[in-house]
């Protein structure tokens, strides 16, 4: 069945007039003619009864006409719903590392959307998860994290899975803690001072190709005998500002987050492994406003946090 031959019937039959739909709809005549006999066709009944005042609807052509204006009112709200939507919703995407400098990114990129509807989502999660995102095309924009010596490892997982990517970051972890740890009071803290403490670590580290035990020991700067894994930064936050035994390596945070959560940050003697944060998208992606509006509070951030 044709939605435009429904269409010129509830016109017909609403003016009771070819001629007069035929004006309305600014369609020849004939072809409105021509539609409701192949539209009559299609369902085996008589819509109209064709005389010198006009046409008149049949009995079967009353029932029908009534379902073909639910019909037709109801594509007319689809359209209206989505068309608006394409238009006017805000769509953003980004699937990121759990990081300070670049929550506190999302939050004044946050601070730019207009009044219109918004549809955004941001993620915190690993490298691997990230890549899966973005080749899922469940996120348009990616940032992951990796030490420095698996550089030429993610770059080639990159390179195949038709992905770009550009450098936002380099930097060392700092140890994080809360100001009741008596580590804080001291001058130096040299990685054998952290052994009768509790690590609180990401539980989802990822390198290609690597088993995540082997993971754990190949990116976290020291072996210590005590480690709480944790996905979610919050539980990371209030283990280190609730238990004084606590530190987690980390990237460089603000002052306002360190002051939030009580916490200090501190640098360890002789850890000399660098991370990177690659900003990832698909190769040919046309960036947003949005995804421009968020890349350049991103890197107004790192000026701010990482030195």
């Amino acid at each position: 069945m044709n939605i435009l031959h429904m269409k010129y019937a509830v016109e017909v039959a609403r003016l009771g007039s070819l001629n007069k739909a035929s004006e309305s709809l600014l369609i020849a005549q004939p072809n409105i003619s021509r539609s409701i006999k192949e539209l009559e066709a299609d369902l085996g009944i008589a819509i109209f009864n064709r005389s010198s005042k006009g046409m008149v609807l049949t009995p079967k052509g009353e029932e029908f006409i009534s379902y073909a204006q639910s019909i037709l009112e109801q594509i007319e709200e689809v359209e209206k719903r989505y068309k608006q939507e394409a238009v006017k919703k805000q769509k953003f995407s980004v699937s990121v590392p759990r990081a300070g400098y670049i929550s506190e990114a999302f939050a004044e990129f946050s601070k730019c959307l207009s009044d219109d509807p918004a549809e955004i989502f941001y993620m915190e999660t690993n490298s691997g998860k990230t890549i899966g995102n973005l080749l899922g095309d469940d996120y348009k924009l990616g940032i992951i994290r990796y030490e420095v010596t698996y550089d030429k490892f993610f770059k080639a997982m990159l390179e195949e899975k038709g992905l770009a990517y550009e450098t936002v970051a380099e930097f060392s972890y700092s140890l994080v803690m809360s100001r009741a740890n008596p580590l804080a009071e001291k001058k130096e803290i040299l990685p054998e001072d952290l052994l009768p403490y509790i690590e609180i670590a990401h539980a989802d580290l990822y390198v290609p190709s690597l088993p995540p035990a082997k993971v754990v020991k190949e990116v976290l700067p020291v072996d210590v005998p005590r480690r709480i894994f944790v996905f979610d930064r919050a539980s990371r936050l209030d283990l280190l500002s609730e238990n004084p035994e606590t530190f987690m390596w980390v990237s460089p945070a603000s002052q306002k987050l360190l002051d939030r959560y009580n916490l200090t940050q501190r640098k360890c003697t002789d850890n000399k492994k660098i991370f990177k944060d690659v900003l990832i998208y698909r190769k040919g992606y046309k960036f947003s406003a949005l995804d421009k509006q968020f890349v350049t509070e991103l890197y107004e951030a790192k000026r701010k946090y990482v030195k």
